[in-house]
Order: structure tokens, then C-alpha cells, then sequence
């Protein structure tokens, strides 16, 4: 049954995914390690009016198992009195989630991430609807130079080029009662304009956080996918960006499992035979200690998955609920597969022989 409920909530994120409107922003990558650094960039000429700004963030490569930059750019807005709330990282579990942007009435939670440009944390300052016109605050876009719809009013200006929230280092923020609100607005996802403008970011290799090390060379643009017209490049970036050795997704790569109950059984290591018996005991001991150390906390974590399916069942849970939950548990199964391979590899090398003199 966990199975053909795992298949379902798979079919259902992948309509979710294809339809231009969604109830709410998905989950949809788990990455490792942190994206680099927002780097420092100018505002490009706005087109025109009616074109709204969506700011540049870091997405994740899993084919090149990098982040790359996409660029911050003017977009219209699908529908008179519809905002971007920007997507954001977030470390939750042990691993890096991307939160989908998304349009709706009224800006949702973005992770505290001050992307600036009237995106300082918690909702934007940028402009306004009025009328079914939308109008420009000069306070932040100062360089608005052919629309007609401005006006005036200070804001408070924040520089925090930090790109994520929470974990060491991240933005600590949580979503206020407005913003939980605006989550439960009907959504629009990216339209195709900002679609186009992600592949082409992907495609371009001098936006990859590896050749770029955080300065992007297009750091905006003045519409989707304009990469020779006008744009900008970043100034410098946010900090010195510095990607761990072994880059890649959450869990190493591999095979991924939904449930801790899913994971093959875990194999026994080879008898240790370093022609010492004391210290082939020893080793054997360690080896026994570890072994069922990880096997109870497999247990665990499958029997707090159950409960969860169990009590989501008695209270029947919507579907969007039950999305998040199988996430979750996607993210926690990998988590623990990712650190029991690294405990028995440190194991293996502190009882691998010693060379001799």
C-alpha cells in the first residue's frame, strides 16, 4: 500500500508540475551543500509598464551536480494584481530544499532571503496594484525610467547577501501569519517566459558557481533569456564561494528510497584478518557495535515513518499533507543512508593496516 500511495504522490507532483496553476510552491531538489553567496549586481532598465521584477537566485545542476545563476530580470505579471514571490533554499533534515516560486495576490514566505530590489525578507516594497495598473516605488527602483505609474515612499534599505535559510551560517526567519495566509492563495507557477530564461541560464556554462565562483558574468537582465541585449553583470560576489570537494546531491548520487523500510539490508562486513587475534577481536567488536547501532536506528526511523502514515490516514490528511510528509521522509531516509556509509567507511580506514617500516 506505501508503495502504490508512494506512486500516487509521484503522479501527483508531476501533474502538479505540468499545469500552469498550483495551490502552493513545491519541493522538488535536495542538495548536500549551500548555494555560493547572492552576488552584487545593479538593477537593469525596466521594459515598460505592467513588467514586474523577479530577483536572481542560485538553482541546482543534478546532471552537473552544480549550482548555476539565474539571472534576475523583468517579467509580466500572468495577471493583473499578481505578485513573484521568489523561490529560496532552505536546510531542513540534514539536506538543502528548493521551495519553488511562484505568482498569487499576495507574496508567501521566501526564507527571510533579502534579494533586494524590494524583496528585503518578508514581502515586497517595490511597487504596487492600483487600479489594475501596477505602480513603481522610485524609493527602490530608482533607474525606472519608461513607465508612467510612480511613486514615492521610503523604505528601509538592507544589504545580507546570504542565500539560504537556516543551517550554519543561514538566514534565520519563519513565516509570518500574512505570509502562511498568501500560501494558501491560488498560485501560478513560473510562466513560460521564465521557464525559457531557466534553460537558458542552464545551458550557459559561465553561470555555473564552479567557473564563476559566485560572480556571475550575467547577473541580470532586462527580459527573460536576453542574454546580448542589456544586462548586468555582478559587481563581485557575495562571499568567497568555497564548495566542498566531494560536490553532489543529498544521499551521494545513486539510488534514492522513499522509506527507511525500503533501504536493502545492511551487509555484514568481512571478518577482520590482520594476523593479530587480539586485534581481529577488537576490530570485530567494533565492527558488531556499529553494525547494530545502525540497524536500531533504521528501525526507528521506520517505525516513525509508519506512525506518521498511520496517523495521517486517521486524520485524513489532504493531499498536498501528504505530499510533504513522503518529501520528508524521502529526505530523512537519504540522510541516514548518506551518514551510515560514512560511518562504516571511517571504520574501514581506521582498521585498514598500517604500512610497515
Amino acid at each position: 500500500m506505501r508503495k502504490l500511495s508512494l506512486l500516487c504522490t509521484v503522479l501527483l507532483v508531476f501533474v502538479v508540475l505540468v499545469m500552469p496553476s498550483t495551490s502552493s510552491a513545491q519541493i522538488r531538489i535536495t542538495v548536500g551543500f549551500g548555494p555560493p553567496a547572492l552576488p552584487v549586481y545593479d538593477l537593469p532598465v525596466c521594459p515598460g509598464d505592467g513588467y514586474l521584477w523577479t530577483p536572481g537566485y542560485w538553482a541546482w545542476d543534478p546532471d552537473d551536480q552544480d549550482y548555476y545563476w539565474v539571472q534576475g530580470t523583468w517579467v509580466l505579471a500572468p495577471e493583473v494584481g499578481f505578485l513573484w514571490t521568489p523561490p529560496w533554499w532552505g536546510w531542513d533534515g540534514g539536506v538543502f530544499l528548493f521551495h519553488e516560486g511562484f505568482w498569487g495576490p499576495h507574496i508567501g514566505f521566501y526564507g527571510g532571503i533579502d534579494y533586494g530590489f524590494g524583496y528585503f525578507g518578508v514581502g515586497f516594497v517595490g511597487g504596487r496594484w492600483d487600479g489594475g495598473h501596477f505602480f513603481y516605488n522610485r524609493e527602490v527602483f530608482t533607474n525606472v525610467v519608461n513607465v508612467r505609474n510612480v511613486y514615492s515612499e521610503h523604505v528601509n534599505i538592507t544589504v545580507n547577501h546570504i542565500s539560504y535559510n537556516g543551517g550554519e551560517g543561514g538566514i534565520v526567519a519563519h513565516a509570518t501569519a500574512q505570509e502562511e495566509i498568501a500560501d494558501h492563495d491560488r498560485h501560478i507557477a513560473a510562466v513560460a517566459a521564465q521557464t525559457e530564461h531557466i534553460n537558458a541560464a542552464r545551458a550557459n556554462r559561465e553561470l555555473r558557481a564552479s567557473v564563476n565562483q559566485g560572480r556571475p558574468s550575467i547577473a541580470a537582465t532586462s527580459r527573460p533569456g536576453d542574454f546580448s541585449g542589456h544586462f548586468e553583470a555582478a559587481r563581485e560576489a557575495g562571499a568567497p564561494y568555497h564548495p566542498p570537494a566531494n560536490r553532489g546531491p543529498a544521499g551521494g548520487g545513486g539510488r534514492t528510497y522513499g522509506h527507511a523500510s525500503e533501504l536493502p539490508p545492511i551487509e555484514r562486513p568481512a571478518p577482520p584478518n590482520t594476523g593479530d587475534k587480539k586485534l581481529d577481536q577488537k576490530y570485530q567488536k567494533q565492527q558488531e557495535k556499529l553494525f547494530n547501532q545502525q540497524n536500531q536506528e533504521r528501525q526507528q526511523l521506520q517505525t516513525q515513518q509508519e506512525r506518521e502514515h498511520q496517523q495521517a490516514a486517521q486524520r485524513n490528511a489532504s493531499e498536498a499533507d501528504k505530499q510533504q510528509m513522503e518529501q520528508r521522509h524521502q529526505q530523512q531516509t537519504q540522510h541516514m543512508q548518506e551518514q551510515h556509509t560514512q560511518q562504516r567507511q571511517e571504520l574501514q580506514q581506521r582498521q585498514a593496516p598500517r604500512g610497515r617500516k
